[in-house]
């Protein structure tokens, strides 16, 4: 392993220990944190929340998130509170392992701009 990777690695840890301190759980993985993002960019506070409700806060999540590379952009919010994204520059072709690092990247940048958290 690389070491970027062992540091991204010991970034993300530290992220998921943030986040059990201040939410009570530690998030099992990157779904679990894109899940609780997409939760706080909506806005309505926790429910429950169907299938489809979940993966469409997760993609609101992947979407915030990859905002912050210029990947996407707010394009508008529905009458229900739903924001909805504008892919405005072609997403890299990465393996899957790839991806996670770029959206683990991404996570901790949300939280660093968003929350003032240095991780």
């Amino acid at each position: 392993m690389f070491k970027r990777d062992l540091d991204l690695e010991k970034r993300w840890s530290k992220l998921l220990d943030g986040l059990k301190d201040t939410i009570g759980k530690k998030p099992n993985d990157l779904n679990g944190v894109l899940f609780l993002i997409g939760v706080q960019e909506l806005g309505k506070g926790t429910k429950t929340f169907s299938k489809e409700q979940k993966q469409d806060l997760m993609h609101i999540a992947v979407c915030k998130v990859l905002s912050y590379a210029g990947f996407y952009e707010l394009e508008f919010v529905d009458q229900e509170g739903w924001p909805h994204w504008k892919l405005i520059k072609e997403l890299p072709h990465f393996d899957l392992l790839e991806q996670e690092k770029l959206l683990k990247i991404q996570v901790m940048e949300y939280f660093e701009k968003e929350y003032q958290i240095e991780i």
